[in-house]
């Protein structure tokens, strides 16, 4: 694993004894006590996760926003500084390069976030494109990431806080937030389908302020988490994971995600020539939920199959769900050969599914 990144982080993780595994070209905690516990906590009080393998960029100049708009699924005229969104990056075949968020800290100025495998090829597409009075500059390693994610991560997080938490509203952010009298960007986000904040520290303050969360949140018993409660949580709440629910060969509709597609929108987008003309048609794929009727667990790249034995897709991502206490799976298909009843080859073995809708979670 020598040749892996490491984030700020990695050393505080031993302490906490957590199991480090390979992903997306970083070292990482899979887990520290356990997947099912950090899950459960985070959807009952709260977890603290290392996101810190996210990279950041930050995109100004007097054309920023018009040549952004340009680039992204979504219409950045509704961003007001201090507001986030959620958008894609796409090709011109209308299939995903990324997903990001957006922050607008300026007028001319956006911070975005990409994803930790992606950060470079991100990078290297939007400064091949760059038009104007553009810089694109990263800044992935300027910053470390933490998620405090639950119901209970206000009043955690409000514990070492200056500012009212309570005023970030959903997709909002305080660029200057004092955390533990450190400076850092709070926002209103999070991966898990779960209230929470994500929090951009600079990378030397990174350990001393996971000692701080952690401290603040143990009368609500917050414990650490890695990947695959992040995973779980991600997945029960259909939020999509590049290289499974979307790629370079997926487009936004077909992953379910035209919300984050302004067709509308007052400027032409790479790939809104594609996706304008598979909406008129329809999408050929679509994303389903799906959960096991006979023994066994959906993993990603199994394929699926209708009544006929026909092969009509794959799953994408697949788990035991520990809020449901059942075996559920995403699953690309092709909509034209459903026919309603759903098969799952597991292991050489083809086991009934019934299709549920998505998400599996909505928190209440």
């Amino acid at each position: 694993m020598s040749h892996a990144k490491r984030t700020p982080l990695y050393s505080i993780h031993h302490e906490y004894g957590a199991k480090i595994v390979e992903f997306g070209g970083w070292e990482m905690p899979v887990y520290f006590s356990g997947i099912k516990k950090e899950h459960h906590t985070v959807r009952k009080a709260a977890g603290l996760f290392d996101v810190s393998h996210m990279g950041e960029a930050r995109v100004t100049g007097s054309h920023a926003f018009s040549w952004l708009q340009t680039m992204v699924t979504n219409d950045l005229a509704t961003l007001e500084p201090g507001k986030a969104m959620y958008t894609l990056l796409c090709n011109e075949r209308g299939g995903v390069v990324d997903d990001m968020l957006v922050y607008q800290l300026a007028a001319e100025d956006y911070f975005l976030v990409l994803n930790a495998a992606n950060t470079s090829k991100d990078i290297n597409w939007l400064q091949s494109h760059a038009k104007g009075e553009v810089s694109v500059k990263n800044v992935s390693d300027e910053y470390a990431l933490l998620a405090l994610q639950g119901p209970k991560a206000e009043t955690v997080l409000q514990r070492i806080s200056r500012e009212d938490l309570s005023s970030i509203a959903p997709f909002r952010f305080q660029p200057h937030s004092c955390v533990n009298d450190v400076s850092c960007l709070v926002s209103r986000t999070g991966y898990t389908g779960e209230d929470g904040f994500e929090i951009y520290c600079p990378v030397t303050k990174a350990e001393e302020l996971w000692k701080a969360v952690l401290e603040a949140g143990e009368p609500e018993g917050v414990i650490p988490c890695g990947l695959g409660a992040r995973d779980t949580l991600r997945m029960e709440a259909r939020l999509p994971l590049y290289g499974q629910e979307i790629d370079e060969t997926i487009s936004p509709l077909e992953a379910g995600l035209g919300f984050a597609v302004k067709l509308q929108k007052d400027s032409p987008f790479i790939g809104k020539e594609a996706l304008e003309e598979e909406k008129a048609g329809g999408p050929a794929r679509r994303l389903i939920g799906l959960k096991m009727i006979d023994k066994g667990i959906p993993r990603s790249g199994c394929t699926v199959l209708n009544e006929k034995g026909e092969s009509i897709g794959e799953i994408t991502t697949g788990t035991h769900s520990p809020t449901l206490a059942a075996n559920v799976g995403m699953a690309l298909v092709e909509i034209r050969k459903e026919t309603g009843r759903y098969y799952v080859q597991i292991r050489r073995k083809t086991l009934e599914a019934a299709p549920v809708s998505l998400p599996f979670y909505k928190k209440s």
